[in-house]
């Protein structure tokens, strides 16, 4: 019974939280792996990118809310989300338009277009605080949870409780339905082999008749939606602030090298190794362990091996381990 406990305690605190948060870090690292791999640049500005996309769903969701239309059990935003991955495409084809195609068309090195999209990254990060606020937006609505602990403990007639939160669970389904639709995309569409050719060799791409501002086109639209898909999970599990995405910059790069930059498969894996390395790492065991072991081996103190308020620094040291000792990371994606 003590085991179960500690499993169920293990599972609430870590487990489940991992989970939603490795989605959340896989759909962030899959928007820039794309880009990475097919636009040959790190594009720095996709945490605003997520952010904007975002801002768009949470002012169309306090509309909808303002005229009564919802989604009963449900989170309004997954209505809203559609408009928001709207307003983010036509965000990111005007930026490429003003602003990347310039240097394409140049034939700049890959380290300009990542100082071009740094200032990108700024004019995004500014916009957002302007038009929505730099403070905490708080659009979730619906039920709260999908199993509450009370509910789980006379259910089971445990001790610990479980508790799943409905947006942990949404976040699981989507990012299933999205990679699925996503490797579907990739793997038997005309579109997405051409995607795969260009992202392979450029100039074999270019001799077989691909149409590389289609290629650039559809990579961009491709990235809107994961980009606001992403953000709008982690804003509902979580809660949106300009600034916060602008610090998921760091894991959501992890993820991606950590994987294997250019490798879809890899910054879906990367995702899930870095959400489950911070949450561990952050995580205080205490409770766990006093359900695992003797009353008189029982730890006095947290064993909590690094406070929260470093979780960033999980994903920096993982970064610079993966980057000297296997820079082309787990799924062998480029190098950096």
């Amino acid at each position: 019974m003590e085991f179960l406990n500690a499993i169920v305690a293990l599972s609430n605190y870590v487990l489940v939280p991992a989970l939603a948060y490795g989605s959340q870090l896989a759909l962030g690292a899959l928007g820039v792996t794309l880009i990475y791999g097919i636009l040959r640049f790190s594009n720095f500005a996709h945490g605003d990118t997520m952010a904007f996309g975002t801002m768009i769903t949470i002012l169309m969701t306090w509309w909808m809310q303002s005229v009564g239309i919802g989604l009963g059990p449900l989170p309004t935003a997954l209505l809203a989300l559609p408009f928001g991955i709207a307003g983010c495409a036509a965000m990111v084809l005007l930026t490429d338009r003003v602003v990347y195609r310039f240097y394409r068309a140049q034939k700049v090195k890959p380290v300009i277009l990542v100082i071009v999209s740094m200032g990108v990254m700024f004019v995004m990060n500014g916009l957002v605080r302007f038009v929505i606020g730099p403070g905490d937006q708080r659009f979730a609505d619906g039920e709260r949870f999908i199993i509450t602990a009370l509910d789980f403990r006379m259910m089971t007639g445990l001790k610990e409780g479980l508790a799943i939160k409905t947006t942990q669970g949404i976040t699981l389904v989507t990012a299933v339905i999205v990679v699925g639709v996503l490797f579907w995309f990739l793997t038997h569409t005309r579109t997405g082999k051409s995607m795969r050719a260009y992202s392979d060799n450029e100039d074999l791409a270019l001799l077989s008749g691909i149409n590389p501002e289609r290629v650039v086109l559809v990579t961009w639209l491709i990235v809107a939606a994961l980009a606001t898909v992403a953000g709008t999970l982690y804003g509902l599990d979580k809660s949106f602030k300009p600034f916060t995405y602008f610090q998921l910059l760091l894991p959501i790069f992890a993820s991606a090298i950590v994987g294997g930059l250019g490798s879809p498969l890899g910054a879906i894996a990367g995702g899930f190794v870095i959400a489950f390395s911070e949450v561990t790492i952050t995580y205080a065991w205490k409770k766990v362990l006093v359900y695992l072991m003797p009353e008189s081996l029982e730890p006095s103190g947290l064993v909590q091996l690094m406070s929260t308020d470093y979780k960033f620094a999980v994903s920096f040291v993982i970064l610079l381990i993966v980057l000297l000792f296997r820079p082309t990371g787990l799924f062998r994606g480029k190098a950096v």
